[in-house]
């Protein structure tokens, strides 16, 4: 695995880079990720190119031995090109600009955005791309960030009513999808169909789900463009992005599939602070992050990723600037995330950033070094992961132990209806993830369509919509299968099937759901030894009974080879359940002490000591 870091020559004196790219070699970092956001630098007006900075920087980087990776500089188009195309911008659900002064002003959707982001993405690539120092290319930068997937713009309506002819052919199927019928929603043409915003109460779920549907494949096209020039010009290198935590605004499924390697960035004390974890989580790792924050992502985008191949684009080294509250890292913790995700079998790890920029909106990001240029104190901790990982050697062949089946229909579903505050598959995935994980094994975040074959346990949180052929795929898994409250209650328009599941999914569990119930904490469920809450699904059916209240609620199904689970993937029923069927399944069912995790790699044990922050293997 290759230590790397993210660099802006641009921000600090030429005289400079000589000694930082030196530095760099000297810590053991072999890559370097430049210039995504530089446009404004590489044409500071319409059609002037200003390369020779930019040129230099790449030969002195490349001169140190560094690979380097460039960015192309979309997501942060000048303020010029706003001036020429005002429109360009893209709309917040309130129909208000999201103007310039930051970044990812941009709608997807804009044709003339578009142009101009296939021609620097062009010049940048015919300027680079068979330079002999340049080893892999990224697309943009994070993709939906600062919730920039949606647009509510005019282009955005425009792409959407063409997106739709394209899904449906007439109205008239539209309407039937979606079930217009209803408040007389029905639509005459094309033409008449709005985005799902500034509705009086909430819109039609069908239609909310087409829209996140479209917006997915407008960021999928967006990328794709600037893929195909890269791999025109700069071919035989890898083009990868870097996706982000907990976010789902695009199918990273299918972004991947047009890249060699997708990569995410991985804040795990940021992600702490501003997601949904408990404040007894947040007290005791508020230094280290929860200890299956960042593996859970290192394990989804490596389902992701096209052949597998993932990496980390940018590795918190201190603090950050963007979190509710902003501590510093245990000594010892960039250490264990960057051992943790060579382990989980990540190809590089790039620590962002080199030198704190003492100005604008990020002065308060750390980095390997201060703003005095000083070593900050991740410096020392990822020269000797470089040391430990190259005595380690390469950390292939992990066994397979469960699946947890994760799709971002599923999340877009829960988040447009919900039905109980906070229901998300997304976070019933995780849940499922760290009880797995908190048995020691290693657990593959996969799409519904993938091969099971090697596996002991799958596990399916919350999956609304049946994928053609997984119902028929799990009857034929020989090993284990638990699944989780809403699987296949809907059809792929968001209607309730006919016969109130997917037909496939009532054989596989003998019955069917006939009601559901969302609760709230004040209506927990016990057992003997067990709590429940946040939901309660109705079954009818052959299954027999597992896991039964004090007050007579069924909470927990088994036929079979499968276990239903009634119940929200989270709380100690659910880890029960979990933890029989791992038994079951002939696997470790073992519960390690609370913050330690491991993961096997060939003959290698990694474990990794949250409450400490330290790394043993062997």
């Amino acid at each position: 695995m290759h230590l790397g870091v993210c660099y802006y020559p641009e921000h600090w004196p030429e005289t400079r880079w000589p000694q930082d790219a030196r530095q760099m070699r000297e810590a053991g970092l072999t890559r370097v990720r430049i210039g995504e956001f530089a446009w404004s630098r590489i044409e500071p007006e319409p059609g002037q190119f200003e390369w020779r900075w930019l040129d230099r920087a790449v030969e002195t980087l490349h001169a140190a031995g560094l690979g380097i990776i460039i960015g192309t500089p979309t997501a942060t188009p000048p303020r010029w090109l706003v001036d020429k195309l005002p429109d360009m911008v893209a709309l917040d659900r309130d129909g208000k600009p999201r103007g310039f002064g930051s970044r990812r002003h941009y709608c997807f959707s804009h044709e003339g955005y578009g142009e101009e982001a296939r021609r620097i993405t062009r010049a940048v690539a015919q300027r680079y791309g068979q330079h002999p120092g340049v080893v892999a290319w990224q697309t943009d930068n994070e993709y939906g960030c600062h919730d920039t997937a949606q647009s509510f713009s005019a282009a955005a309506r425009n792409a959407f009513r063409g997106w739709l002819a394209d899904r449906y052919g007439t109205v008239a199927n539209l309407n039937e999808a979606w079930g217009n019928v209803f408040w007389s929603m029905e639509y005459r043409s094309f033409e008449q169909v709005d985005l799902p915003n500034l509705t009086v109460t909430e819109a039609n779920p069908a239609h909310w789900l087409a829209f996140r549907r479209f917006s997915s494949d407008q960021v999928i096209r967006f990328n794709r463009a600037q893929v195909d020039i890269l791999r025109e010009l700069s071919p035989g290198r890898d083009i990868m992005h870097n996706a982000m935590g907990f976010y789902t605004g695009y199918d990273h499924h299918d972004l991947a599939q047009d890249l060699d390697v997708l990569g995410w960035d991985s804040y795990p004390l940021g992600f702490l602070e501003m997601f949904r974890f408990t404040e007894e989580e947040k007290r005791d790792f508020a230094r280290q992050g929860h200890p299956d924050i960042a593996a859970f992502h290192h394990d989804l985008y490596r389902g992701c990723a096209r052949d597998g191949r993932w990496n980390v684009l940018e590795q918190q080294p201190g603090p950050v600037n963007w979190a509710r509250h902003n501590p510093a890292p245990l000594p010892g913790m960039v250490r264990l995330w960057t051992i943790e995700a060579f382990a989980h079998g990540a190809e590089m790890v790039s620590y962002f950033r080199w030198r704190q920029f003492p100005k604008a909106q990020e002065q308060m990001h750390a980095g390997l070094l201060r703003p005095d240029g000083d070593p900050a104190p991740a410096f020392a901790e990822a020269s000797l992961s470089a040391q430990e990982i190259a005595a380690i050697g390469a950390c292939t062949d992990a066994p397979k132990h469960a699946a947890l089946i994760f799709s971002y229909d599923s999340e877009w579903i829960t988040q447009i209806q919900p039905q109980g505050e906070g229901r998300s598959a997304l976070w019933a995935a995780f849940s499922a993830y760290s009880s797995l994980r908190s048995l020691g094994l290693n657990v593959d975040i996969l799409p519904p369509g993938t091969d099971l074959e090697g596996y002991n346990l799958v596990v399916i949180p919350c999956l609304p919509v049946m994928a053609d052929g997984l119902a028929d795929a799990l009857g034929r898994f020989e090993g284990q299968i638990v699944i989780g409250p809403r699987t296949a209650t809907r059809d792929a328009e968001f209607a309730i099937p006919s016969g109130l599941v997917d037909a496939g999914f009532a054989n596989l569990v003998g019955g069917k759901i006939v009601r559901s119930e969302s609760l709230s904490d004040r209506l927990q469920i016990t057992g003997d030894g067990w709590t429940a809450k946040g939901w309660l699904d109705h079954y009818e059916g052959a299954a027999e009974p597992e896991f039964v209240s004090s007050s007579g609620e069924v909470c927990s199904y088994r036929h079979r080879n499968v276990r239903l689970s009634c119940v929200w993937p989270e709380g100690s029923m659910f880890d029960q359940v979990i933890e029989r069927a791992a038994r079951d399944a002939g696997l470790p069912h073992e519960r390690l002490p609370r913050g330690i995790r491991r993961r096997t790699c060939g003959t290698t044990l990694f474990t990794f000591d949250y409450p400490t922050a330290q790394v043993s293997f062997g």
